[in-house]
């Protein structure tokens, strides 16, 4: 196995999650083409997204089916500006790469927002730190694992 989806393995044995990661046959880099592959809704995939906060990272975590509101998120956060990470930016905050980032197994904690949206859902899929990579969870359990803020987070 991959040594960043070794690292969230263990990042979510540590806080009690036992979950068997699914290797995917090829890289699910959108949530379609994770939905597509795990034969559930768009909706179900939890995407993980880096934000930039003024050098700051933000990871939002948003249903497959919305998009985020970047405005919304700064207001929320009472922040003038939040722009969409570049990969290195996110590879330097997180150690994995675009597509495969996942709740956890950072080199060090990063501020979290969970999309509401995701509570409708018994089941969600997160990236497991690889983009071939994914595990289920619950919109519960993001909450807890990322130490999270659930949020309304676009449309």
């Amino acid at each position: 196995m991959n040594p960043r989806v070794d690292s969230v393995n263990r990042r979510l044995r540590d806080a009690g999650v036992v979950v068997e990661v699914r290797i995917l046959e090829s890289r699910a880099h959108t949530a379609a083409l994770a939905a597509a592959a795990l034969g559930v809704e768009v909706g179900a995939i939890a995407n993980s997204l880096i934000f930039d906060a003024g050098g700051v990272p933000l990871l939002v975590m948003t249903s497959g089916g919305h998009r985020v509101d970047t405005a919304k998120v700064a207001a929320l956060l009472g922040i003038a500006n939040l722009r969409r990470a570049d990969p290195d930016f996110v590879r330097t905050h997180t150690g994995q790469a675009i597509g495969g980032v996942a709740p956890v197994g950072h080199p060090e904690p990063i501020g979290t927002l969970v999309d509401i949206e995701l509570a409708r859902y018994e089941q969600v899929w997160a990236a497991a730190g690889h983009p071939c990579t994914v595990f289920p969870t619950s919109y519960d359990e993001l909450l807890r694992i990322t130490s999270g803020t659930a949020a309304e987070v676009g449309d």
